[in-house]
Parts: structure tokens; C-alpha cells; sequence
């Protein structure tokens, strides 16, 4: 089993201590790569996949670094509307 495959075991458990950096790891396995819109943008990043142009939007978490369950129900629903669940 790869790590991307244990990470999307842990991502589907919905655990909540699932971190920032597990979800970047977990975007950048499927091909999404961050974006930030500069100063302004605050806490909003944008996941963008080079191939299909797809963007994701989140909110990323603080002060803590543990993202919130919406969020991953989001990116979870968006990830199976692109097919990118199901090759696994």
C-alpha cells in the first residue's frame, strides 16, 4: 500500500486531527498544486490541478493546524465528482 493510499485511508475515516499539510499531501498526489492570491487573499488558498484546471477552494485552518470536517466533506465530494476517488 502506498503512502498516498494510507493517506486517503486516513482522509475517508475523517479523523479530527487530519492536518493542513495532510491535505496539501493529499491534493498534490491527485495533481493539485496551492496557489496563493497574494496578500489580500488571507486564509482562502486555492488548490488548482495543472492537467483539468480544476480548482479547489478551502480556508486553510488557525491558529490550529487541524482542518475542520466540512472542509474534508468538501474536498472529499469534489475529489469523487472528478473521478479521482475511485481510481483507488
Amino acid at each position: 500500500m502506498s503512502r498516498l493510499e494510507k493517506l486517503v485511508r486516513r482522509f475517508l475515516s475523517k479523523p479530527k486531527d487530519f492536518t493542513y499539510d495532510e491535505l496539501k499531501k493529499l491534493l498534490n498526489g491527485f495533481g493539485y498544486k496551492e496557489t496563493k492570491a497574494g496578500k489580500t487573499s488571507g486564509s482562502r488558498v486555492a488548490f488548482i490541478n495543472d492537467e483539468t484546471g480544476h480548482i479547489i477552494r478551502v480556508h486553510r485552518p488557525h491558529p490550529a493546524h487541524v482542518v475542520k470536517l466540512y472542509v474534508l466533506d468538501l474536498v472529499e465530494e469534489t475529489l469523487k465528482q472528478q473521478g479521482l476517488l475511485s481510481l483507488l
